[in-house]
């Protein structure tokens, strides 16, 4: 017998969770998961070391949590782990690592505050439609939201890369990096609204038919 998890922006969020060990706590994708959560304080102590070691530590964790975030997903899929307690943890450590780069990109001045904000401002937006709506209308993930998470992810990338790689590129190609994530960030901005007015949308015809269904 199985139960429907929280659903969640992510991969496999359709997935159903085992009733018969739905935390499995000691699992590999839940370690991978909680590796990618300890990350985050990592890649904010990075933006406070100073020099070309800061700026190429805090790529290469901003790469390597990322990269963690399909094997995790990908370990439970081959290993059948999935778990309660993974779905809850997993987009919540994908929202702390975009949430910290965006922030700390946001005050080093290298990514626009406007943006950060916007962002940021739309996933309080939703968390909060979603935990209002628990048990009465689900929100399926759209196509959208999957565009504009990559698009969050590409961006920050570039904007970590950016001045890193720039003594090692020609003139004026890590200046184009940057302009290339900042372009992208904006590019996710829209995706991001784009999606949540998608989801506020759901949110009114899932009400609306739930309120009929009650009269009836």
């Amino acid at each position: 017998m199985t139960t429907s998890a929280p659903t969640a922006e992510g991969a496999g969020a359709s997935e159903s969770v085992s009733e018969a060990d739905p935390l499995r706590v000691a699992s590999w994708p839940n370690a991978v998961t909680g590796l990618r959560i300890v990350m985050v304080p990592v890649l904010v102590g990075a933006f406070f070391i100073e020099g070309a070691a800061g700026l190429w530590l805090g790529f290469a964790v901003f790469a390597a949590a990322s990269v963690s975030d399909f094997f995790d997903g990908w370990l439970a899929r081959r290993l059948d782990q999935h778990s309660l307690l993974g779905r809850i943890l997993d987009p919540i450590a994908d929202k702390l690592l975009v949430a910290a780069a965006l922030v700390m990109l946001a005050w080093d001045e290298r990514a626009p505050v406007i943006a950060v904000v916007a962002i940021l401002a739309r996933e309080l937006l939703i968390s909060g439609l979603r935990e209002a709506l628990a048990g009465r209308v689900a929100l399926p993930v759209q196509r959208l939201a999957k565009w504009k998470t990559a698009a969050q992810m590409g961006a920050i990338a570039l904007l970590l890369l950016a001045p890193a790689a720039a003594p090692l590129l020609p003139d004026g190609a890590g200046e184009g990096l940057a302009t290339a994530g900042g372009a992208l960030l904006w590019l996710a901005v829209v995706l991001t609204w784009g999606s949540a007015i998608g989801y506020v949308r759901a949110a009114v015809r899932g009400l609306r038919t739930a309120s009929l269904r009650e009269e009836d």
